[in-house]
């Protein structure tokens, strides 16, 4: 698991340092915001139509294989787009492609990686070991952003690429080496017996639906992505807008931000028993957090509540996951998380539109209120039906025979 968390944060590294490069490659290339939007949406497009697929895939194959080689490929994808930029051979079209694919190749990596971590430690230690995993994503997230900065600055733009490239290699180099713990859940690569031996799709969609527990997770995740947690833009907005502050103000606000979320990750490190209850609580509380956000009178007041909004949503993120990918029998697990990055594209791909419009009818401080009082009140209306969906005992009428003390029906009846 150490050796996991390693590579993890250098692949982590790699990613961010080329996510960040990326959107000024295609602004130099284009000239067009547009075209960046584009580009993302491109790359993101694949988890939308096939991620059922890359799940499906994940439950079929072997888990090591399946990681190491996707890792393998997305290092191939990334060495090649670096040559492209080397050698000042990049275009929009062979871009495009190139995101296409890796946007294909991820939907098995994804789910292939996410579970891979968990088999490395004991079941109990599972929602330990998805904190760790965030926490490992944050650290790499703050140290990729700062490198790419240094490597285009003095190595150019294709060196993002390079080192992205580097870093899948080290995962791929590392995945053979890794040996599950003492009680950990093993794959065995098909279904046990009396449930079927065929791996579809449709059984992953189907034991999503049946069950109301991911079904809730997902309508509280799904609230919260297209009403709040966008923070990089309300946030943006709201600081260079009514509180007159600079990029300066708002890169301090973003640092406060990435420094909660390293925070939720060791917090949400130490759960033990992650519910969906749990997730809702945090969200909601969450929301209450971004509603006085968005009524802060400075930048000061802005920037000490966005603290523990940072480590409540981290918190709240790392308890949903623990819940998604536990909750499920082992055989189904990679086809539920190809269910649920389907679910994630949509409200990736919707949240921002539907935030931006309502910024233009509300303004960026409407935009926070309105969108926390929707998320807080949502849950607390889920929480009221579920509360009120209580069977009514049913009362059976007794002949003069029956016996008092005794039921009316038989256990069998």
């Amino acid at each position: 698991m150490r050796w996991w968390s390693v590579a993890n944060f250098v692949s982590n590294a790699g990613t961010w340092m080329q996510l960040t490069v990326q959107n000024l490659l295609v602004l130099q290339i284009t000239g067009s915001a547009a075209a960046t939007g584009l580009s993302m949406s491109v790359q993101a497009a694949p988890a939308l139509l096939i991620s059922v697929l890359g799940g499906a895939a994940v439950d079929r194959w072997p888990r090591k294989l399946t990681a190491a080689v996707s890792q393998a490929l997305l290092g191939a994808i990334a060495f090649t787009t670096a040559v492209l930029v080397a050698l000042d051979r990049i275009d929009m079209t062979s871009l495009m492609v190139l995101a296409a694919v890796t946007g294909v190749v991820a939907t098995v990596d994804n789910p292939a990686c996410a579970l891979l971590g968990n088999d490395l430690v004991p079941a109990e230690d599972v929602p330990s070991a998805i904190g760790v995993g965030a926490l490992v994503h944050q650290a790499g997230r703050l140290v990729g952003a700062a490198l790419a900065g240094v490597a285009v600055g003095f190595l150019g733009t294709s060196a993002a690429y390079f080192a992205n490239g580097l870093s899948f290699l080290f995962v791929a180099s590392v995945i053979p080496f890794l040996r599950p713990a003492a009680g950990a859940v093993r794959q065995t690569g098909r279904e046990p017996e009396g449930v079927g031996s065929d791996l579809t799709v449709r059984e992953g969609l189907a034991y999503f639906v049946r069950r109301p527990r991911l079904v809730a997770l997902a309508g509280v995740t799904g609230i919260s992505a297209v009403f709040g947690r966008n923070y990089g833009l309300t946030l943006a907005v709201l600081v260079t807008g009514p509180l007159a502050g600079g990029a300066g103000s708002f890169g301090t606000v973003s640092t406060v931000l990435a420094a909660g979320g390293i925070l939720g990750a060791i917090l949400g490190a130490r759960l033990r028993r992650p519910s969906v209850r749990l997730v809702g609580t945090l969200a909601a509380a969450g929301a209450l957090l971004q509603v006085v956000a968005g009524l802060s009178p400075s930048l000061a007041v802005l920037i000490v509540l966005v603290l523990p909004m940072a480590v409540v949503e981290s918190v709240s993120d790392t308890a949903g996951t623990a819940v998604l990918q536990t909750d499920p029998p082992a055989h189904l697990r990679g086809r539920v998380l190809g269910v649920w990055g389907s679910i994630g594209t949509v409200w990736g791909l919707g949240g921002p539109p539907a935030l931006g419009l309502l910024m233009e009818l509300a303004g960026p401080r409407g935009a926070l209120v309105v969108g926390g009082l929707v998320i807080a009140g949502s849950i607390g209306a889920g929480c009221l039906l579920r509360r009120r969906r209580v069977t009514a005992p049913v009362v059976l009428r007794k002949d003069d025979h029956d016996t008092l003390g005794k039921p009316a029906l038989s256990p069998a009846a």
